[in-house]
């Protein structure tokens, strides 16, 4: 699913809202999120899952092209730890 899809199937729940409107609606809310975590803060949807931005320290790597060394400065990296419920209802499909 990618965001047109997405937007596309809340139009058709709300049917009282416009494809422009839902858009909207749904771009303020991943605005926030990512607002949230640019400042630091923690996303938690109960029975989804939650974000979280995590320090990645320092380190020495490989350039994969060339073999040579490469120093990898500290970084920040988005992390998103799946909800219990989500986890279970995934591996009920599965089952199925």
């Amino acid at each position: 699913m990618n965001k047109s899809d997405l937007v596309s199937m809340m139009e058709a729940k709300l049917k009282n809202l416009s494809r422009r409107e839902v858009e909207m609606i749904i771009d303020t809310i991943f605005d926030q999120m990512t607002h949230a975590l640019v400042t630091g803060d923690r996303i938690e949807i109960r029975g989804f899952g939650s974000f979280e931005v995590r320090v990645r320290e320092p380190r020495k790597g490989r350039n994969p092209k060339t073999g040579s060394a490469v120093y990898v400065n500290t970084r920040k990296v988005p992390f998103f730890k799946v909800g219990k419920e989500l986890k279970e209802r995934v591996n009920e499909t599965l089952g199925s």
